[in-house]
């Protein structure tokens, strides 16, 4: 075999295996950043009793079709199937204005800027949000981890996952995805400026 051949397939596969290495790193790296809190995480989401809870009514409930209508692909994957966009790549993970982050599909008010930091993981990160009422929680066992999943508590919007390493005053790190969420100057309910909902019911009012 030639000597050089040979050595051209080793340098691929070798960055093959660097590139599943990176990609592994990224999607534990966002769940966990060591086995102390991991375990905290998992000893958390089974004392809260919530692999118990009855599956949560949402107020809003609109059909896939009716979500697709009105999201685009990407956040549709994202809050209407559990998907995650990779990191650093979303539009709010670096954004420092002054304002209050809702709720793609709704308009509910979810995240202030005052809560905003900077945690280093590439995704929007926040240590509470603008009320306890706004989000929900519950235990997510997917990907061999058992993490806990932050959902939109009007729609149920999949908007990411809670950890215990964030700063003080609450010890949380919100980590959201950015595709999750809607920028705004001023804090509004969904029926001062229309979320998804009143969007879609507008547009078919229009077309009858």
């Amino acid at each position: 075999m030639d000597v050089s051949k040979k050595g051209d397939r080793g340098m691929r596969v070798s960055t093959l295996a660097l590139c599943a290495a990176l990609v592994a790193v990224l999607v534990i790296g966002c769940a966990v950043t060591n086995n102390g809190v991991a375990a905290e995480e998992a000893a958390v989401a089974e004392e809260s009793g919530a692999t118990e809870m009855a599956e949560k009514q949402f107020p809003v409930q609109l059909t896939d079709e009716q979500w697709r209508s009105i999201l685009t692909e990407e956040q549709f994957q994202v809050t209407r199937q559990g998907g995650t966009e990779c990191a650093f790549t979303g539009a709010l993970w670096d954004d420092h204005r002054e304002g209050f982050y809702h709720c793609i599909c709704c308009g509910n008010p979810l995240f202030s800027s005052e809560a905003k930091f900077e945690s280093g993981t590439g995704w929007p990160s926040y240590f509470q949000p603008v009320g306890e009422d706004r989000v929900y929680e519950k235990t997510d066992r997917s990907h061999g981890m058992v993490r806990t999943e932050v959902l939109c508590n009007r729609c149920g919007a999949h908007l990411g996952h809670v950890f215990r390493d964030g700063p003080q005053p609450t010890g949380l790190r919100f980590c959201i995805n950015s595709v999750a969420l809607q920028w705004k100057p001023e804090m509004t309910e969904p029926s001062e400026d229309a979320g998804a909902l009143e969007k879609l019911e507008a547009g078919e009012a229009e077309q009858q």
